[in-house]
């Protein structure tokens, strides 16, 4: 099966992935038009279905358009928008030919009057049903020539997507702010323009730039979904219409509403992947995919198991010493803890969030001989090393900031806005990103440093660059020059690892997530809270990428008090890691912790490489013969019902299973009609199941 092809009769061309087809084809008119997106189609299946008809009035526009473009008919929500050096604006295509290269599809389209030609991407791969989209926009004319005028682009976005036409719409995405990330909500789709959009500068937390879209009869394991996601760390827009004719399309790309990009004869304008994905299996199914998809093409080390960490901040917050991190680094090495890292207040004159930042050497007074004696100790301890940084930061108060106050976003004539005491450098300066690059590469090289913590605290204010020939452009160019100092970075030491931090959850995509290993998801470490967060957050991105931490209790953010093993189990859900003050642990819970993380470790492989379920109070992950079940028990009223059994999913109901804890073995058959036989008594009750398939 060809994973592309077309059909030169109907102009159609075809995209087919295992279990899905995605078709569009050039009308009679020459206008690009969507066909189909959903269950798998033949060529000649897809040359067949007809068009949908055209608008039913003079004040209805073009609809189901591929890529709509601001000019003629359109009254919808434009992919693309642009203005001449006339102020005129409006595109007018002309197709001008297509490339199939194995999954790849590249559309070629020319403005009929100005120096313009777009192309659209598409790209499938084998092993997934993710269509991948981009788009690029190129000024052909040449320096010097009567049409050598720039062009300001006003909004390029990734890629358009479209609906077929349901009975009703329901759309799903996350919400929330910081220490509340990734919020689910489901809400039927309106009659209108619904977007969701970051103006920070980054990914944000109060939205992430995905949604699927259902019928709204679809559940977790049944049912049709559409889901669309954007890999792009920096602000964002996605806007899903749904027209009163019942026509629902999504468009989406980097950047907001407000900036715009110069484009210069020679110049071309590129955009991030905005991928798309059609399972009828249910939100469940597409969880798995983007799961499987994001292990498969963006991660960059996907396979590796990621490591327990402990982190520092909780126990000291900015009270580092060498003597305090030792005595921790001992606590988490008898716990089983595999790497230690340091957290913020270890450089310069860091003593709160007010100075400092920016001046990345040891703190003399805190570390006299440098890094080299506690890293040391850690090593000899049997862990890795981990440093916790914030390169696109500074304080005001520091040598930094002193040396270059040019160096950060600021507008002429306006007050330079701090939030956390802080300001953004401009990393769309390569003076700033080489400079970054260099002390990060020196202080990675010089330790051996296995791991980073990469922190971003505020988003953008004052996002000017005076001087500069476009400064709108270090929106994208901050982002993209983020992303190369993390790749030459990764480049420089291949052994090297790095977790996305912003203040928590905010940037989390996967534009990050092709050059990180895990992200920190929220820092909101209490376990009943991380239940909504890491719920949230599971809809999109797999386990193995999610970090959870161990704090003390009662929480230092909410002040709930909740049992330890509750604590683990919860976390246990992702990427293990502790952050509590483990000098105030008694020895009872010390003996219990390092049980439990003895306990993760035996069930990683099958969390952070499985394939996940979520079931009612449970998560479920399963490898190969292997099952994991993470139950727990909240509050609730007591009516004198027995609590419904807890079902697995995706079970082999003609196999049979072993509970590795009891030596029983149940009928897969048995277990999916009449749940897992267990019983979790008293509130912030925990448990793991294990179970392997023995026939």
């Amino acid at each position: 099966m060809d994973a592309v092809t077309f059909d030169p009769a109907t102009r159609t061309w075809l995209l087919r992935t295992a279990n899905s087809s995605y078709a569009l084809r050039l009308d009679d008119a020459g206008l690009l038009r969507h066909v189909h997106w959903g269950r798998p189609l033949t060529p000649a299946q897809a040359a067949a279905v007809p068009l949908r008809e055209g608008p039913a009035s003079s004040f209805d526009g073009a609809v189901r358009e591929e890529y709509p473009s601001e000019g003629g008919a359109r009254f919808g929500v434009p992919a693309l928008q642009v203005r001449y050096a006339d102020r005129g604006r409006g595109l007018q295509w002309r197709h001008t030919g297509h490339r199939i290269d194995g999954g790849a599809l590249a559309l070629s389209f020319h403005d009929d009057h100005h120096p313009l030609e777009l192309e659209l991407h598409y790209r499938v791969h084998p092993d997934s049903d993710v269509v991948e989209r981009w788009a690029s926009l190129r000024h052909t004319a040449e320096a010097g020539t009567a049409q050598d005028t720039p062009v300001e682009v006003l909004r390029l976005d990734s890629a358009c997507w479209t609906l077929p036409v349901l009975d009703d719409y329901r759309l799903s995405h996350v919400t929330g702010g910081w220490s509340g990330e990734f919020r689910l909500h489901r809400t039927p789709l309106p009659a209108a323009e619904t977007t969701l959009t970051s103006r920070r500068g980054i990914t944000s937390h109060q939205a992430n730039p995905w949604l699927m879209v259902d019928g709204g009869d679809a559940g977790e394991e049944h049912g049709e979904v559409w889901g669309a996601a954007l890999a792009w760390s920096g602000s964002w827009r996605i806007t899903a219409s749904r027209s009163h004719t019942g026509d629902v399309a999504v468009t989406g790309g980097a950047g907001h509403e407000g900036p715009a990009v110069v484009l210069r004869a020679g110049g071309t304008w590129e955009t991030p992947v905005f991928a798309g994905l059609y399972t009828d299996g249910g939100f469940g199914a597409a969880s798995r995919a983007w799961h499987r998809y994001t292990a498969g093409h963006v991660l960059p080390r996907p396979d590796e198991l990621r490591p327990v960490v402990y982190n520092s901040w909780e126990a000291v917050q900015f009270d580092v010493t060498e003597e305090k991190q030792r005595e921790l680094a001992a606590r988490a090495a008898a716990l089983g803890v595999e790497l230690f890292t340091v957290d913020d207040g270890w450089f310069g004159a860091r003593r709160s969030d007010a100075a400092g930042l920016g001046d990345w050497t040891p703190a003399p007074d805190r570390f006299p001989d440098g890094l080299g004696p506690l890293v040391a100790e850690v090593r000899r301890l049997g862990m890795r090393f981990g440093l916790w940084v914030e390169p696109e930061m500074v304080n005001p108060d520091s040598d930094l900031y002193r040396a270059h106050p040019d160096w950060v976003l600021h507008t002429a004539h306006r007050d330079r806005t701090e939030l956390r005491n802080q300001l953004v450098l401009n990393f769309a300066r390569p003076d700033v990103a080489e400079w970054a690059l260099g002390w990060l590469d020196a202080l990675v090289a010089e330790h051996r440093i296995d791991y980073l913590k990469w922190d971003m605290n505020r988003a953008f204010t004052e996002a000017g660059w005076p001087g500069a020939a476009d400064p709108d452009r270090l929106w994208h160019d901050h982002v993209h020059g983020v992303h190369r100092v993390m790749d030459r970075l990764r480049a420089a030491h291949p052994g090297l690892r790095i977790e996305a931090c912003a203040g928590g959850g905010g940037r989390v995509d996967l534009g990050v997530l092709a050059r990180t290993d895990q992200v920190w998801t929220s820092d909101n470490t209490d376990a009943h809270d991380r239940l909504s967060i890491q719920h949230g957050y599971s809809q999109l991105y797999p386990a193995r990428t999610m970090t959870a931490w161990v704090t003390d209790s009662p929480n230092p953010l909410t002040g709930r008090r909740l049992p330890l093993a509750f604590r683990f189990r919860v976390a246990m859900a992702g990427a293990l890691g502790i952050g509590g003050d483990l000098l105030h642990w008694s020895p009872e819970e010390l003996a219990e912790a390092a049980r439990l993380v003895e306990e993760y470790k035996e069930i990683r492989p099958v969390v952070q490489q499985g394939e996940l379920h979520r079931l009612r109070d449970a998560v479920q992950y399963t490898l190969g013969d292997r099952v994991v079940v993470v139950a727990w028990r909240l509050p609730s009223v007591y009516d004198g019902a027995a609590p419904a059994p807890l079902r697995p999913a995706g079970l082999d109901p003609q196999r049979r299973y072993r509970d590795e804890a009891t030596g029983e073995v149940h009928h897969g058959a048995v277990l999916l009609a009449h749940g897992l036989p267990l019983r979790l008594a008293g509130d912030w009750a925990s448990a793991v199941v294990r179970l392997t398939a023995v026939d």
